[in-house]
């Protein structure tokens, strides 16, 4: 895409939300390792023969249409990759200062990044630490479970150079969180997991991600060898198409099972210390209120923007069928708010199986992600999500803990004091 003047001056669009929140990856898929459930690293094959790098342009059409287009107080720029680190410092100090010239008054900005961590300096630490940062670390575990599937270029774990980044970003005071993916590799060691975040990283905020790699019976083979041009074949892009899943996904009931061992270790001891991205949202559900567009009725408010300015409906659904358009051709809020997209984000609501439709802890998920939505439900039914029996066991074995965390919360208490409760369930458990 050429560089162009920004789009500014939109209309209104009719239905436009008020909010929403976009990922934009500046470097595009391009990133410095090789994770081999990194089905992302195959994007670049939408692409082909380009620098998967962000102009000054894109920059700036970026950041001037999604804080024109917001009318919420705050607007978070957030970006990923790829690892958006590999953009050089320099770009990043240009984006903030963007952000200065166009922010409308009053309004406040949250910077926050998604990194590998192999790549933070004390240069990169000073500057997220100015400029109020929150910094997002991947991160699958201990060594061995880390290095399971986080690899480098040449086959190479990568947990000591991850290790090295976060404890710069503690030395400098950096907001830092957690992702973790759950996979084949750690899905049966949830305690150990947490408790390695807990208290080895002394992690407040974690975010647990399962890995679903989908295949179809003609590429599982090649989907089995990663996503990397290296493996000696052709790039496969990943679409979010077929029935199978790849070896390194995690099993459904499994995911459900890695959830509650977290959950039994975590509402002993650290609620209100600890906060973990899915006990909060589902706390929140049992209020009618869906944080996370994974578990809400309806989707469509998080696009994901590439390099070049191509905005697509979803971070998960970066192929040529979800494209809405550049931004360098028509605003960003205006193709949020296109009926190609709504129709997106209401098609999750629409699209629910009858098993998902009857389910008790349904008003808990609400059929969860569309990407995961590919397998048959109970009664036959296409589009059933592959998480149900793990999404099933998790809700309903943390229901009563649940309801009594939302009780104290209406009674004016902590949620905290859960853990004096589930204290005096074990004792009479044991004295029984």
């Amino acid at each position: 895409m050429p560089d162009q003047p920004p789009v500014t001056g939109m209309t209104m669009p009719v239905n436009a939300p008020p909010g929403f929140h976009l990922l934009a990856k500046p470097s595009g898929s391009t990133c410095n390792l090789d994770c081999t459930y990194c089905f992302f690293l195959s994007k670049q094959a939408l692409y082909p023969n380009e620098k998967h790098r962000m102009s000054e342009a894109t920059l700036e059409a970026y950041i001037s249409q999604l804080l024109e287009a917001h009318r919420t107080p705050t607007v978070t720029v957030a970006w990923q990759g790829g690892e958006p680190l590999l953009m050089k410092l320099e770009f990043f100090q240009r984006a903030v200062a963007m952000v200065e010239k166009y922010r409308l008054p009053g309004q406040r900005v949250e910077h926050t990044i998604q990194t590998n961590g192999t790549l933070i300096d004390d240069d990169w630490c000073r500057f997220f630490k100015h400029h109020d940062f929150l910094v997002g670390l991947s991160i699958d575990g201990p060594r061995g479970l880390h290095d399971a599937y986080r690899v480098d270029r040449r086959g190479q774990g990568t947990f000591d150079r991850v290790m090295a980044g976060w404890r710069r970003l503690r030395e400098h005071g950096v907001e830092t969180n957690i992702l973790c993916t759950v996979n084949a590799a750690n899905q049966d060691h949830g305690a150990e997991v947490y408790r390695f975040f807990r208290d080895e990283l002394e992690a407040t905020w974690i975010q647990f991600i399962p890995i679903v790699e989908r295949a179809t019976a003609e590429t599982l083979a090649l989907a089995n060898q990663g996503w990397s041009e290296r493996r000696g074949h052709e790039r496969l892009l990943y679409t979010q198409t077929g029935d199978l899943v790849t070896e390194r996904s995690v099993g459904g009931e499994a995911y459900g099972r890695f959830l509650i061992d977290v959950f039994e270790e975590w509402v002993r001891r650290d609620v209100g210390e600890v906060f973990v991205q899915l006990f909060d949202v589902t706390l929140e559900s049992y209020f009618g209120r869906h944080l996370l567009c994974i578990h809400a009725p309806t989707c469509g408010y998080g696009p994901a923007l590439e390099y070049n300015g191509d905005l697509y409906s979803c971070d998960h659904f970066v192929e040529p069928k979800y494209r809405l358009g550049n931004i360098h051709e028509a605003h960003m809020l205006t193709l949020i708010a296109s009926p190609e997209q709504r129709a997106f984000g209401d098609d999750k609501r629409t699209s629910l199986t009858a098993q998902c439709l009857h389910c008790p802890v349904g008003f808990l998920c609400n059929g969860g992600c569309p990407k995961d939505r590919f397998v048959l439900s109970a009664d036959g039914d296409p589009g059933h999500n592959y998480l149900c029996a793990g999404l099933v066991l998790f809700y309903s074995h943390t229901r009563p803990a649940m309801e009594q965390m939302a009780r104290l919360l209406q009674q004016g208490h902590p949620p905290s004091d859960i853990v004096h409760w589930v204290a005096d369930g074990d004792k009479s458990r044991d004295s029984g």
